[in-house]
């Protein structure tokens, strides 16, 4: 005989939801009613203007029957065709006590591929890329095109810093990159 396995607790459940909108349509607005109105709770959320649409990830959390409702709810809205859609079941994050916080800074004239180049090396180091947030925008001082990028990476703890740092900061001389590589002091 096999063993049924128990339904997860109400915070084993979550659903990753993705949407996209004009901001006048509040998509931030409609996410977070649905995710009330069904009995969930949210438990994360993301709000960023990418272009002219505004953008919003949450994480809700809550009973498998409330995510099961939220998951129609969210179906009924996109067929209402104000938002543009996404979700999926996911899980809680997982602590990684054997990463280490730091924060990377990097400004430099804009031209295509830099975000790439950075991310190829960090992956190359197996060091993951926690959270990012990147930008153009002309100077205003001199008018040329310039990219920025706040970049929180998580360094596994057996990585000599000191080595890593001079890798970096050598990487991004080589792009004509300005970058720091400051732990992360929270």
């Amino acid at each position: 005989m096999s063993e049924i396995a128990p339904r997860p607790s109400a915070n084993d459940n979550y659903l990753l939801i993705n949407a996209f909108g004009k901001p006048a349509g509040s998509p931030l607005l409609a996410i977070s009613k649905r995710i009330t109105d069904c009995g969930c709770n949210l438990a994360e959320a993301r709000v960023s203007t990418l272009g002219s649409e505004l953008c919003v990830l949450a994480l809700a959390q809550g009973s498998w029957d409330a995510i099961a409702k939220l998951e129609n709810a969210l179906a009924r809205l996109d067929r209402d065709g104000g938002l543009r859609l996404g979700h999926f079941r996911t899980s809680a994050h997982q602590p990684q006590p054997n990463l280490l916080p730091y924060v990377i800074e990097v400004i430099a004239a804009d031209k295509p591929g830099v975000l790439f180049q950075l991310a190829e090396f960090f992956a190359g180091r197996s060091i993951s890329i926690e959270q990012l947030h990147s930008s153009r925008y002309r100077a205003m001082q001199t008018g040329a095109d310039m990219f920025s990028a706040q970049i929180t990476i998580g360094i596994p703890n057996t990585m000599h810093i000191a080595a890593l740092r001079d890798d970096f900061l050598e990487f991004c001389d080589g792009l004509n990159l300005d970058a720091i590589m400051d732990p992360m002091k929270f």
